[in-house]
């Protein structure tokens, strides 16, 4: 009898203590339901409508979708959007890890946050202006064109603006302090002992690098790449502003249904096959995270 009315007791704690877990939970997971959960179930819904004759006919089908996978000019859009993303990580890592390194190690720890916050300021700037600003520099008669003229680099002026080049040189200003910051804060914490073991037994600068500390921060590199693509592939502002319109990426098609065409199934059917696309480049990156921490 005392032994069962332990146990009872100790069931009873159990699930007070769930129940106080849940209660804790229940702001948090609200939000979630009401601002992401339900927005969504209602955006998937309006994708399966069409719309027809300036209104919306509620039969639900997935006409949109066999529409965007019929086209290959919205399949296209989804291609440029992934390799503007995909060369954007891969430009911004070249230079953020160098960055990171050698505000890891090379700069003192006293000034390292003094570093860190000179390279962060210019990122305060609003990103409208920072888009428009390099559409100055990037113009034909822009700073780069008269600069490289000047000097006798060149005899005509470079047509960059409303390129994909310019599109991508935008996004790497903007996602190279986002890699560094990924990085830095993976290398900052390595140990100064694994290096000097690593010295001690041998191995050169060059291989202490590439089997010991490239190996170690690479949680902090594929985060840092894994953001760089997910926001570079959604974005619309610096495509329409240095790219021009001239390609036409997935947000734009999806920003063109709303705005010309006031199609909202179709644009809700874009942004679910985007979330989608984003969805499986998390599972692919999530995949390489679990390998890294083995």
């Amino acid at each position: 009898m005392a032994q069962f009315s332990l146990s009872s007791r100790l069931a009873g704690l159990a699930s007070g203590g769930n129940l106080r877990r849940w209660l804790l939970l229940f702001p948090a997971l609200g939000w979630l339901v009401l601002f992401f959960v339900a927005p969504f179930v209602l955006m998937a819904i309006l994708s399966l409508m069409q719309y027809s004759d300036h209104k919306i006919v509620t039969d639900l089908s997935f006409d949109n979708y066999i529409k965007f996978f019929g086209s290959w000019t919205l399949l296209s859009s989804l291609w440029r959007s992934l390799e503007v993303s995909v060369l954007t990580a891969v430009f911004s890592l070249l230079i953020a890890y160098p960055l990171a390194y050698i505000l890891a190690f090379q700069v003192s720890a006293r000034w390292q946050r003094a570093a860190l916050l000179a390279c962060i300021i210019p990122f305060w700037t609003s990103y409208l202006v920072r888009s428009y600003s390099w559409l100055l520099v990037l113009s034909k008669d822009g700073v780069m064109n008269t600069f490289f003229m000047q000097i006798g680099v060149i005899d005509e002026p470079i047509n960059v603006s409303f390129t994909r080049a310019a599109t991508i040189i935008g996004f790497v200003h903007f996602f190279t302090m986002l890699l560094t910051l990924t990085i830095y804060s993976n290398l900052v914490q390595i140990p100064k002992n694994i290096r000097l073991a690593a010295a001690d037994l041998g191995a050169a600068p060059f291989s202490t690098f590439i089997r010991v500390i490239l190996p170690i921060s690479m949680p902090g590199v594929s985060i840092g790449v894994f953001l760089t693509i997910v926001v570079a592939i959604g974005d619309f502002v610096t495509p329409q502003i240095l790219g021009g319109g001239q390609e036409l990426l997935l947000p734009q098609a999806i920003m063109l249904q709303i705005q010309r065409h006031f199609d909202f199934p179709m644009a809700s059917a874009f942004s679910i096959i985007l979330m989608l696309t984003i969805t499986l480049i998390f599972l692919v990156f999530s995949k390489r995270l679990k390998m890294d921490q083995l």
